[in-house]
């Protein structure tokens, strides 16, 4: 089958912007070969894959500004990317686009210990924002489990939580300002290293806004002293649903562990054989880990064990020292990697009430079922942020469709029983046809006239977040 003609009109708009581009940044800042764009072509929902027209890869604010005042000028989309970890598509290209990269700004621009906090620029790694000031005392809170390679310019994209949100919140709670490229090279500072800015809460629609209202470049973030000891205990126990019930009861009970974080036996059966962890196999198991003081911790821990075994655990376990703390969360943090061991998959994102968790545990037993496919689970259950895994076989005709239908019916589950579509990893381009389940149509409507101040052309992130004939129908009038 015979490839159609290049468009001349395509190829020479192309060659302008790699012209200007290489104009205002350096040479091999500009990635325009067709085989070194695709690079670009996904994140970390690999299903589905475009390589943009050109990449760049600025190195400071100044030359950020720089590309997006000529994307703007150009009427070029934008789609702003930092470590590409999303699992939600954030940074899917479009064929037409500049992916704007910001793994070269990863410096540390100031450390304030009297004040608590750090800024730096957001291309830098999650966790080695708490790797510069660990040995001065003190960490960064928010801990997603890819923070290793995920980048803080992502973690306030997608309002990033981790293991560790149930005490220490997510990554808006620990965000107190950034600077901020609006589409047209504008570059604006909002908030800073206090407490509270004055008026309206820009800051607060900055964080979780998924790239739709400008680029993030620099962040002042809240740095903790770390508290003086911490330890984590194993619950395992026959059944899902005594395991949410479980989970309830020591929050009703105003206990705050640091985190409650929950594994499946598909989950753990597939942990077991990819990191040998030592966890007994059965049908549920939580990992419950508390901080402070020596005192504190044995009287957390105290009521947190006579909760769990209430519920006639199959085995309790409390570590006595750091090996036996480490391997304890060795299986939950190699989680992942341990179920792409074994099959594709696709990891959700619903967000429900803690009281609700053994009746979505079961809708969700349901749903594998009538789909055939099955599903593992493994999520912060402390503050209900779910993450089922899906698995699915991507060479198998009908089965990632199969896939997509099933997620959708668990994330409608999810806001039937008072949650949301989204914990941590945003909308992107997996739930936007999702946001009216949610949503009434007046809502998304205020959504995007926030999105008609920042960026009036519609050309940053296109096709994500609203459902995609709305938004491609707000693009096109904006483009008028």
């Amino acid at each position: 089958m015979d490839m159609p003609a290049p468009n001349p009109a395509i190829l020479a708009r192309k060659a302008r912007m790699v012209q200007r581009l290489s104009e205002v940044l350096p040479p091999d800042a500009v990635i325009h070969d067709e085989a070194e764009t695709r690079a670009y072509e996904c994140d970390a929902l690999s299903a589905y894959a475009c390589p943009p027209m050109i990449a760049v890869l600025p190195g400071s604010t100044a030359e950020v500004s720089a590309v997006l005042r000529i994307c703007h000028e150009e009427g070029v989309p934008v789609v702003p990317r930092a470590a590409g970890t999303s699992l939600a598509g954030g940074s899917l290209p479009t064929a037409d686009s500049v992916i704007l990269g910001v793994s070269r700004m990863n410096d540390v621009l100031e450390t304030d210990y009297d004040n608590r906090v750090i800024r730096v620029q957001t291309g830098r790694t999650n966790l080695s924002v708490s790797g510069a000031v660990e040995e001065d005392g003190f960490f960064y809170a928010p801990d997603p489990s890819s923070q290793l390679a995920c980048a803080i310019a992502g973690n306030i994209a997608m309002n990033s939580g981790g293991a560790h949100c149930l005490k220490y919140g997510v990554t808006t709670n620990n965000l107190m300002g950034v600077t901020l490229v609006m589409m047209d090279g504008t570059i604006v500072e909002i908030g800073g290293a206090h407490l509270d800015a004055g008026g309206l809460d820009l800051l607060g629609v900055i964080c979780g806004s998924e790239g739709q209202l400008g680029v993030v470049t620099e962040a002042t973030l809240r740095i903790l002293p770390k508290p003086e000891g911490a330890r984590p205990i194993l619950v395992g126990y026959d059944s899902a649903e005594v395991a949410g019930q479980c989970v309830s009861d020591i929050i009703k009970a105003g206990v705050l562990p640091v985190a409650i974080e929950y594994m499946d036996r598909p989950c753990i059966e597939a942990t077991e054989d990819f990191a040998g962890a030592g966890y007994p196999l059965c049908e549920a198991l939580l990992i419950i880990e508390v901080e402070g003081s020596p005192e504190e911790i044995d009287v957390q821990l105290g009521m947190i064990k006579e909760i769990a075994r209430k519920h006639d655990p199959v085995e309790l376990r409390e570590a006595q020292d750091a090996d036996e703390a480490a391997r304890i969360w060795l299986g939950r943090k190699s989680a992942f990697g341990a179920m792409g061991n074994i099959n594709d998959y696709m990891c959700l994102d619903g967000t429900i009430p803690v009281s609700a968790l053994p009746e979505v545990l079961r809708g969700m037993e349901a749903l594998s079922k009538q789909y055939g496919l099955d599903v593992a689970n493994v999520f912060h259950a402390g503050d209900g942020n779910l993450h089922p895994l899906i698995l699915y076989n991507a060479n198998t005709p009908g089965d990632l469709e199969k896939c997509e239908a099933f997620g959708a019916d668990i994330l409608r589950l999810c806001v039937e029983l008072g949650g949301c579509l989204t914990g941590e990893h945003g909308v992107g381009i997996e739930k936007r046809d999702l946001m009216l389940v949610q949503y009434e149509a007046a809502d998304l409507l205020a959504q995007m006239a926030v999105k008609d101040v920042f960026d009036p052309a519609w050309l940053l992130n296109p096709a994500k977040v609203f459902p995609l004939a709305v938004s491609e129908t707000r693009r096109a009038v904006a483009a008028e």
